[in-house]
């Protein structure tokens, strides 16, 4: 092999480790969309050809040699979350005609049609400016209309249209950011992935298709219904009456959360940033995805790298970090499943 080769080598493994984390075999395509490293797909087909001993393929799936069996869990999760993509879509449109809300987009496992048990709906809420807890207050609401229906509306994470820029720059934040599907708000849809534009340089091959996919459209009159619904509850919560609610909200749900396990390493509550991830997911994806290359790397001469790197810039707390870094406003995603 070539040097070239070798590094195109490499970064398979990478992209594919990373995705077993998750039972998530990938695509021809998929595989070539998560590679650290610029690559077109002709010299992609060859170096899987020269690695026949080290990744296998299935059914149009390319998998770690030995993980055969995550391609029909793959296909379980793809065959449901089929079913239910369109629900999260209706209850996304649902969620962009509130008040506050400048846009919506699915994220979590949903996003990439791998969910693996309950129909919960993980969406990101870009809020207008001051009024992040307001917004949080109305997803809930709508939430309590869904849980009848055997469905659980998840928003982990509100951010506002002032603080769109994603703080941390590493491997977890870019899958995150480049597989999340937009439902509503196109416009602050694009203004997200045009400040984050860093991650093309972890992903540099990751064409960002979900920006041709506008799940936003209406028919013109319901488009003017919903504009004159959230105008006029907009109008209601605007001025004095707004800010203090807008602050008692904020202020009586941080001391409830401020109590909760897990409060504090991957949570971030502010007047421009709700983001509640109790749970740990990007420190156990990075401890995991660490070990599985530690593993590979001990029955491969291939040198896998390091892992989960983190770029960044001021001290804030971030999730799944050891330890703070230094960043800018944070927007870091919540609870993450591939």
């Amino acid at each position: 092999m070539s040097s070239a080769s070798i590094s195109l080598a490499h970064a398979i493994l990478q992209a594919l480790t990373y995705s077993d984390i998750f039972d998530y075999p990938l695509r021809f395509d998929e595989l070539h969309r998560y590679l650290p490293l610029r690559a077109d797909a002709e010299e992609l087909s060859v170096t899987l050809d020269s690695m026949r001993e080290q990744v296998e393929y299935q059914n149009e799936f390319y998998f770690l040699a030995g993980r055969d069996e995550i391609v029909d869990i793959r296909k379980e999760r793809e065959t449901r979350s089929r079913k239910l993509l369109p629900i999260a879509i209706r209850y996304g449109k649902i969620l962009g005609a509130l008040p506050f809300i400048r846009m919506v987009a699915l994220t979590g496992s949903l996003a990439v049609l791998n969910l693996s048990k309950n129909a919960d709906f993980d969406y990101m809420l870009v809020a207008s400016k001051g009024r992040v807890w307001t917004t949080r207050a109305f997803a809930l609401a709508l939430n309590r209309l869904a849980r009848p229906f055997g469905h659980t509306i998840c928003p982990n994470l509100i951010v506002s249209e002032s603080a769109l820029e994603w703080p941390l720059h590493d491997l977890y934040s870019a899958r995150e950011l480049i597989q999340m599907i937009p439902i509503s708000g196109m416009d602050v849809y694009q203004d997200v992935m045009k400040v984050n534009a860093w991650t093309r340089e972890i992903l540099p091959n990751a064409s960002n298709a979900n920006e041709k996919k506008d799940n936003s459209r209406n028919s013109p009159i319901r488009a003017i219904r919903v504009k004159f619904f959230q105008t006029l509850l907009e109008s209601l919560l605007h001025g004095t009456l707004g800010d203090k609610f807008e602050s008692w909200e904020m202020t009586r749900k941080i001391a409830r959360f401020s109590k909760q396990p897990g409060f504090g390493e991957e949570t971030v509550f502010t007047a421009e940033i709700c983001q509640g991830n109790f749970h740990h997911h990007r420190k156990w994806t990075k401890k995991i995805f660490e070990t599985k290359l530690s593993a590979l790397a001990a029955d491969s001469p291939l040198p896998l790298g390091e892992g989960l790197g983190v770029r960044g810039s001021a001290q804030a707390a971030v999730p799944g970090g050891d330890a703070p870094v230094t960043q800018s406003p944070r927007t870091a995603i919540g609870a993450y499943e591939l």
